[in-house]
């Protein structure tokens, strides 16, 4: 079993991820590729 660690953010510095996190979204939709691992990640992030 894995074990899990958190990670403590700033509200900038999520706010900077989740940003950064919907830009590679939109630009893998523009390429017609899958965003099942960022969708994940943003999930976590919101």
């Amino acid at each position: 079993m894995r074990k899990k660690i958190k990670i403590g953010f700033t509200d900038d510095e999520i706010r900077i991820i989740v940003r950064s996190l919907v830009e590679l979204r939109n630009e893998l939709l523009r390429e017609g590729r899958y965003t099942d691992a960022v969708d994940e990640l943003l999930l976590k992030f919101m």
